[in-house]
C-alpha cells in the first residue's frame, strides 16, 4: 500500500504542478508528500521532478512514468470496484464538485443521508462556480448547470430547471419594471452577471414570441460567486437570472419579485458529469442514483 500511496501522490503532484496543492488535495502534509516522491525516486533510481525554489517541472522520466502510473491506478481502482460490486459493500472516498447554489441547496443537505445509507463511503464535496477539470482535479463526478463542453466525459441528465428574472421590490420602486428585454441592454436597468474565466454563458436566453433570443445584458456589478449576486439583488442593486430552486425562499417571502414575465428565461439543464471507465465504480453509480432521486424530489414544479 505504501508504494501505491507514493504513486498516487506522484500523480497528484504531476497533475497539479505543486507539492503543497497536491498535499492539501490528499489531506496530507507537504512534508509527507515530498517524502513519498523521494521514496519513489529512490525506488526507480531516477529524478521525477526538477525542483527550484518556485517551480516544479516533471523530467522526461517523470513524463514517461506518469502515463504508466495513471494506468496502474486505473487498474487498481477497477479491481477494487469489481470487488465492491461482488461483495455489495462499496467503500472508499468520492471526490465530488458542484456549483455553489446547487451544492448548498440540493447536494450538501443530502450528503449525510447518503453517508447513513452507505457508511463505508466518504464524500469530499467541493463547491465552486468556476469551471472545473475533472481529470486534472481528481474528481469522480461533478454536478453542473448548462451544457458541458468536454465530450470525453459521460453525462447523466437530472432535470431541466426553471429559471426566473427577478429583483428586489426596492429596485423596482426606484427603477421601474423593465418593459421589454431590449431595456436590459441599456442603462435603463442594471443586470447582475455571473462571470468567471471560461464561463460558457455571457447572455441571457429568453423566450419571446419569435422564439428564443439571447440578450447581452449590461450592469455595473458582476461576480464569479452566485451567492454574491443574490445578496446584491436582495439589497436592491439590480436584476438577476437564477434557477428557481436557488431563490425560492426569497420569492416566497417577497424579498425578490419576478420581472419581465412575458419574456421568461428558458430552463437550464442540470446534470452530472463523470469520467468514462471500462468498469464504472459502484460507489459513483450509487451516489449519482441517490442524488438524482433526491434532487428530482426536491425541485419545485415548473
Amino acid at each position: 500500500m505504501a508504494y501505491l500511496d507514493n504513486i498516487r501522490t506522484f500523480v497528484r503532484v504531476y497533475e497539479l504542478g505543486n507539492m503543497s496543492a497536491a498535499a492539501r488535495d490528499m489531506r496530507i502534509s507537504a512534508a509527507v508528500a515530498s517524502s513519498r516522491i523521494s521514496q519513489l525516486e529512490d525506488h526507480l533510481n531516477v529524478r521525477l521532478f526538477q525542483r527550484t525554489t518556485r517551480l516544479l517541472n516533471p523530467t522526461e522520466q517523470g513524463n514517461l512514468f506518469y502515463h504508466g502510473a495513471v494506468k496502474i491506478l486505473e487498474a487498481v481502482d477497477e479491481a477494487e470496484a469489481d470487488i465492491s460490486s461482488v461483495t455489495q459493500t462499496p467503500r472508499g472516498t468520492l471526490y465530488v464538485a458542484a456549483p455553489l447554489g446547487l451544492g448548498q441547496h440540493l447536494i450538501a443537505p443530502a450528503v449525510p443521508k447518503f453517508k447513513e445509507a452507505y457508511p463505508l463511503i466518504s464524500i469530499r464535496l467541493r463547491l465552486s462556480d468556476r469551471k472545473l477539470d475533472l481529470a486534472a482535479e481528481g474528481l469522480d463526478a461533478a454536478f453542473f448547470l448548462g451544457v458541458p463542453e468536454d465530450s470525453n466525459l459521460r453525462i447523466r441528465k437530472i432535470a431541466d430547471c426553471p429559471r426566473v428574472l427577478c429583483a428586489a421590490p426596492e429596485y423596482i420602486k426606484r427603477r421601474g419594471q423593465p418593459n421589454n428585454s431590449e431595456e436590459l441592454k441599456t442603462d435603463a436597468h442594471d443586470c447582475l452577471n455571473l462571470r468567471y474565466p471560461g464561463a460558457p454563458e455571457f447572455q441571457w436566453p429568453l423566450r419571446s414570441r419569435d422564439g428564443v433570443k439571447r440578450v447581452t445584458v449590461t450592469g455595473p456589478f458582476e461576480s464569479d460567486h452566485g451567492d454574491v449576486l443574490t445578496s446584491w439583488a436582495l439589497d436592491g442593486h439590480g436584476i438577476i437570472l437564477k434557477p428557481v430552486f436557488e431563490i425560492s425562499e426569497h420569492l416566497a417571502s417577497g424579498r425578490l419579485v419576478p420581472v419581465l414575465a412575458e419574456e421568461p428565461p428558458i430552463p437550464i439543464q442540470m446534470a452530472c458529469l463523470y469520467v468514462h471507465r471500462r468498469h464504472q465504480d459502484p460507489k459513483v453509480r450509487l451516489f449519482m442514483d441517490f442524488m438524482v432521486d433526491h434532487i428530482q424530489a426536491s425541485l419545485p414544479p415548473e
